[in-house]
């Protein structure tokens, strides 16, 4: 179930003149399962919404609810009715366009499940929401030609990691580096962190902090990195997303979270025509951080340094160039 943007925003525009000085205002848009999805409006400020209602579902009252810079979710009670209502609302200051889009992606993913129990689709809502919150926060634009870069070596070690036999949806749940953790995924014991280039001599990567490379967390700690070339006859960052969403196509929590992986880590369909670059794999390798590896950590550098960002030549670093299934089995993934 696809809901046009345009059906929103006239649903909106049609509660706009409402006399209504204090309280909601709202049209039914949808029904997924149980869920009652509802275009509206909250007087007197007239800020547009995107109302959830759940029947049986409830959110723990400790629970924080996302919050964007173009608007906020907030428990509501627009009818009285007894159900749990979440109330999706644009702030003043942001895009009516960009939370438009907003809203109608969210209703889509939830209509792709329709058949799922309230719990869950109560989990599509927030996760849907919490992934535009770091759209937003990462600047809701087309990504920079390194991000792009970054984000292709990325879903090549995603797919890598699927093909040696992790569950699909264990697989990108562990992808953590578009939630900003502090490596790209997180699997069994350890983690692994993936760097790209397309450096032709040398392989310099950036290291964006000193918990980086930090194993004293999670062992063991790997490093791949998948050297890129730019060609006619390679893939554009499109057709790999493309490519994953083949690979996982019928499995529905897979499909989910990758969703959501993608559109927090900057990449939004519509903005696909701003990636005409085309790439292939010129090769992966993949070291375990170890004692010899070049790196620096808040328990090796002088006391007083609090941060630092640093480079390195992955082809000047010591130590064996393991598979991506060695290193899996390492960190008990498989």
């Amino acid at each position: 179930m696809a809901l046009p943007i345009n059906d929103i925003e006239l649903a909106w525009s049609s509660l706009r003149d409402s006399a209504d000085t204090s309280g909601w205002r709202s049209i039914s848009i949808a029904t997924v399962g149980s869920c009652s999805l509802r275009a509206g409006r909250s007087f007197p400020d007239k800020s547009e919404a995107l109302l959830a209602g759940f029947t049986s579902s409830t959110v723990p009252a400790a629970e924080k609810l996302p919050e964007g810079q173009g608007f906020t979710v907030a428990r509501v009670d627009p009818t009285g009715d007894g159900m749990t209502w979440l109330a999706l609302t644009r702030n003043p200051h942001g895009s009516l366009e960009l939370f438009a889009a907003m809203a109608a992606d969210v209703v889509t993913a939830m209509g792709h499940e329709s058949g799922a129990d309230e719990q869950r689709l109560l989990r599509i809502f927030l996760g849907r929401i919490r992934a535009w919150q770091e759209f937003m926060r990462k600047g809701a634009q087309a990504l920079s030609p390194e991000a792009e870069i970054g984000l292709i070596g990325e879903l090549t070690l995603l797919q890598a990691i699927i093909d040696a036999g992790v569950a699909q949806a264990l697989a990108i749940e562990s992808w953590v580096g578009p939630l900003d953790g502090i490596q790209d995924f997180e699997l069994g014991t350890g983690a692994l962190e993936v760097k790209a280039t397309l450096s032709a001599t040398g392989f310099p990567t950036k290291i964006g902090s000193l918990e980086q490379l930090d194993d004293s967390t999670r062992q063991p700690l790997f490093v791949a990195g998948a050297r890129l070339r730019q060609t006619d006859s390679g893939r554009s960052l499109p057709e790999f997303v493309e490519a994953i969403r083949l690979a996982i196509k019928g499995e529905a929590e897979a499909e989910r979270l990758l969703s959501e992986r993608l559109l927090a880590a900057g990449y939004f369909d519509a903005h696909a025509d701003r990636y005409p670059r085309r790439f292939a794999l010129a090769g992966i390798r993949v070291f375990e951080v170890g004692d010899d590896f070049p790196r620096l950590t808040s328990g090796t550098v002088p006391t007083g340094i609090m941060r630092a960002m640093y480079e390195i030549d992955l082809d000047k670093t010591t130590g064996d160039n393991v598979s991506a299934e060695e290193a899996l089995k390492k960190l008990g993934a498989i």
